[in-house]
């Protein structure tokens, strides 16, 4: 029943260190973010 666990944990931690070298060589593209430009208000502003 041990040997099992630690089949399944050994498995898991190939599977987890794969995945990091997997997404180290290829990084996932950012997504593009619209850019809003922000404009000051002279209208709310306190003087």
């Amino acid at each position: 029943m041990v040997r099992i666990f630690l089949v399944v944990v050994a498995a898991g931690l190939v599977i987890i260190g794969a995945a990091v070298v997997f997404l180290g060589l290829y990084p996932p593209n950012p997504t593009p973010h619209a850019v809003e430009k922000v404009l000051p208000n002279e209208k709310f502003q306190s003087h």
